[in-house]
């Protein structure tokens, strides 16, 4: 029996309750290993059953499209609706980013092949265990050392290893940044300026080798989220323009090649009033006990004063429990928010309180976080607007 959407829920909610990612067997950290093992590459476990293998594959990620989102707009997005169809010979469904769906975690559980239990990165910002701050591991400040934080090899390294030609198109950007560094090295990256210049030069990745691994990203949706909304026109705009990407790229794969369009994340539009974002700036109930305010305003990570953990886990549950999912740290460890298993290294990193939206709101913290408390769409819990991402194929 489906599930009812996490809107539709009964009072009041549980841990249990909340729809954990498909990790294992159809979530974003399951992509990877699937069509690297179809390629012979050791060390990696298939695990999505339908993606058969190919000796060429790209993994196109458009940061922002979720599933919901993109098949509530087929007139923006024509080719992309065709392979939810299967009208162009491809094949479409939905799998699941992992918790939270945010960029840092979703891109270091692609690259990695890992849960974010594993991996380490299991929010847009978490607490340094070794110096009590906040850290953001998206913009990676304060500096870390990358190799410590997360340690293990990407998908991209393991195919390199193994003879196969792995390759990054993205933003010039991103080159060096540590994100990617931990997350999607491996092989050789490629700068490039504009959407379509990375596909024209994924598809010549892809065909520059017996076997391929090539992924390439477009982040310009996410941002139009961000500061207009997914009911904006500056949001379809960049749908209808991603939907030409696709195509392009689509339109000149080499021969025994495969492209899967993904995603980090969907999004979800919330209203700009006091019922619909909760200040911890201004809220004396949620701030009591609270050392440290981390994640983002759907999925916070609370870091409670020594000795304080129980009665922040109480009033956060008395304050927020018919619109988010809130959990110890343990409760959520258990329940397989963050994967099936956490890492000794990872653990103080997870907030004492987790607290996951259900319902269309945040928590804000206006003065601390002022542009992240200003953005029209957001993301981050486990509802489906924000949680199911498109998998998406098209072979040659």
């Amino acid at each position: 029996m489906a599930q009812p959407a996490p809107w539709e829920h009964a009072e009041p909610l549980t841990v249990a309750s909340a729809p954990v990612p498909a990790y294992g067997s159809g979530s974003l950290a399951d992509l990877l290993p699937t069509l690297a093992a179809g390629m012979g590459v050791p060390g990696v476990t298939p695990a999505i059953p339908e993606l058969t293998g190919t000796d060429r594959a790209c993994v196109f990620l458009i940061d922002g499209l979720g599933w919901e989102q993109l098949r509530a707009h087929p007139d923006e997005a024509p080719y992309l609706t065709s392979l939810l169809s299967g009208s162009r010979g491809g094949t479409g469904r939905p799998i699941t980013a992992g918790y939270p769906a945010t960029t840092a975690t979703s891109l270091a559980s692609v690259g990695t092949g890992l849960p974010p239990g594993a991996h380490g990165l299991p929010g847009y910002t978490v607490r340094d265990p070794a110096t009590g701050e906040l850290m953001n591991q998206l913009r990676w400040q304060p500096w870390t050392a990358p190799d410590a934080w997360q340690p293990y090899p990407t998908v991209f390294q393991l195919a390199h290893a193994a003879g196969v030609h792995a390759a990054q198109v993205s933003s010039p950007a991103f080159a060096s940044t540590p994100l990617t560094k931990v997350a999607l090295s491996g092989g050789t990256f490629h700068g490039r300026l504009t959407g379509e210049e990375r596909m024209d030069l994924a598809a010549e990745q892809l065909a520059a080798g017996d076997r391929s691994l090539v992924y390439t990203y477009y982040a310009e949706l996410d941002g139009a989220g961000h500061r207009y909304g997914v009911a904006s026109d500056t949001w379809r705009g960049q749908l209808m323009y991603v939907d030409r990407l696709v195509q392009r790229l689509a339109e000149q794969l080499p021969p025994r090649s495969a492209l899967y369009v993904t995603a980090d994340h969907g999004m979800i539009d919330v209203p700009f009033d006091e019922e619909h974002r909760l200040d911890f700036d201004l809220d004396w109930e949620l701030r009591a006990g609270v050392a440290l305010l981390g994640g983002e305003g759907r999925a916070r990570h609370v870091y409670a004063l020594p000795g304080a953990e129980g009665d922040v886990l109480t009033c956060w549950r008395e304050v927020l429990g018919e619109q988010f999912w809130v959990a110890s740290r343990d409760e959520a460890i258990a329940a397989g928010w963050f994967g099936p298993h956490v890492d000794d290294r990872v653990y103080a990193r997870i907030g004492d309180v987790v607290a996951a939206a259900c319902d269309d709101v945040l928590i804000i913290a206006s003065e601390r976080e002022p542009k992240e408390s200003a953005m029209v769409g957001n993301h981050g819990s486990m509802t489906p607007d924000e949680q199911l991402v498109p998998l998406l194929e098209v072979r040659s």
